[in-house]
């Protein structure tokens, strides 16, 4: 993003002091939201008996069945010091199974459980009470899905160019 956009996106021509102000902050708009995000969440998942970030591991276990633990990073943009717990406490509620291959020891893949696969019936219904809370419809939503995607994928550039 050039110097141009970024003064439009963050407050125009108003001069230094008012871009640092926070209510013209986007990445404080998203720390927001994202905040809220999981104070809506926190008490649907208390329900599963599962964390925000646990359940994003489940949706993508139930998703593709069965992941490495490195594929799971990837797709959640957690590293291995941030996943190995989560995967553990799973596992200790018996949602998931770790398991070492046999073939390359250093790979662990994982798997839900008939636990972990029978939990994703009762969390169906969220995604539809998030929709609903948002007070977005659905075509909305998909627009801001794909504009934060244009996001993630600029700022992973940024940052990619950056190191």
């Amino acid at each position: 993003m050039d110097r141009s956009a970024d003064t439009a996106l963050e407050g125009g021509a108003a001069g230094s002091e008012e871009l640092l102000r926070l209510d013209r902050q986007v990445c404080f708009a998203l720390h927001a939201a994202s905040r809220a995000f999981d104070a809506l969440y926190r008490p649907l998942l208390g329900e599963l008996g599962l964390t925000y970030p646990q359940y994003l591991a489940m949706l993508a276990l139930w998703e593709h069945d069965v992941l490495t633990v490195k594929e799971l990073g990837l797709a959640l943009r957690l590293d291995s010091g941030t996943l190995s717990p989560l995967l553990k406490r799973l596992e200790a509620a018996g949602l998931v199974v770790r398991e070492r291959s046999r073939s390359d020891e250093r790979s662990v893949s994982v798997r839900p459980t008939a636990s972990g696969a029978a939990l994703k019936r009762r969390a169906r219904v969220l995604p539809e009470t998030i929709l609903s809370s948002t007070g977005f419809d659905e075509g909305e939503l998909t627009a801001l899905h794909r504009t934060l995607g244009r996001l993630t994928a600029a700022l992973d550039g940024a940052a990619a160019r950056r190191s």
